[in-house]
């Protein structure tokens, strides 16, 4: 039962790991304070279609956290682990 704990603390802590990496490397939709002064250069961080795909593997990665923490939850709840 050890094992089981530690694998599953260990998959919930590298998927928010994960989780926090994909959300840091996506570009904002504003561009930070330059969008509240006006300014309007353009944005020079790659292709749109490395946006779509960077948000797709975010929603995988929330929905995998998310699901983690439900069934950690669970065993935790029926196991009595803390």
């Amino acid at each position: 039962m050890t094992f089981l704990k530690v694998l599953m603390y260990g998959l919930q802590f590298l998927s928010g790991i994960i989780l926090i990496a994909l959300v840091v490397m996506q570009t904002s939709k504003s561009e930070g304070l330059g969008a509240v002064s006006g300014s309007s250069a353009p944005s020079l961080r790659g292709r749109a279609g490395v946006d779509e795909k960077m948000a797709e593997y975010t929603r995988y990665a929330a929905g995998a956290f998310m699901f983690l923490c439900v069934l950690l939850f669970l065993m935790a709840s029926k196991f009595g682990w803390s």
